[in-house]
């Protein structure tokens, strides 16, 4: 696959029965420069606290194959519960086609529907606004470590409903 042609990806979660554990893994393995988002996702489907049923999807190419993979995970801001929405992976070859749009879409989706009002990314300042993500620090939302204002980012996925201020507490895999 070359070029920049978007496609109508076929976006749902991952199977629950572990057989796509591994095509997940190399998804996260082959988009990321290191192994960390791979072991990162390994880690919090481990944790009960922080891996949400449902809240991990794949995107997958006509032919059945995983090429994508993006997940939602627990995590809470001054004890109010949220999500974190990381990481957000593709294999190279398909790119630039869509992929993370329609995963990031169906996660939203999900949650909204789960009954969720918090989604809070570590992300690219350019991208992440396309889907309604706003500085965090707009709702007086600290992370726990030290990253610039733009990159850390927040949607209240129902405006009529409050966000909760105050410090980011990720689950343990994601470390301090």
């Amino acid at each position: 696959m070359s070029g920049s042609a978007a496609y109508a990806w076929s976006v749902r979660p991952e199977a629950t029965d572990g057989s796509e554990i591994t095509a997940v893994r190399r998804v996260n393995l082959t988009a990321f420069p290191t192994p960390n988002e791979a072991d990162l996702v390994d880690a919090l489907r481990l944790d009960p606290g922080a891996w949400a049923p449902g809240f991990s999807v794949v995107a997958t190419a006509p032919d059945g194959e995983v090429v994508g993979h993006a997940l939602l995970t627990r995590c809470h801001v001054s004890g109010t519960p949220a999500l974190a929405l990381a990481p957000v992976a593709v294999l190279p070859p398909w790119q630039r086609r869509g992929a993370g749009t329609a995963m990031i879409h169906a996660l939203l989706d999900a949650a909204h529907a789960a009954g969720e009002q918090l989604v809070l990314v570590l992300g690219h300042p350019a991208y992440y606004p396309r889907f309604g993500f706003v500085p965090a620090s707009g709702y007086g939302i600290k992370p726990p470590f030290e990253v610039p204002d733009e990159a850390m980012l927040a949607l209240a996925l129902d405006p009529g409903r409050p966000v909760p201020g105050g410090a980011i507490r990720y689950a343990p895999a994601f470390g301090d």
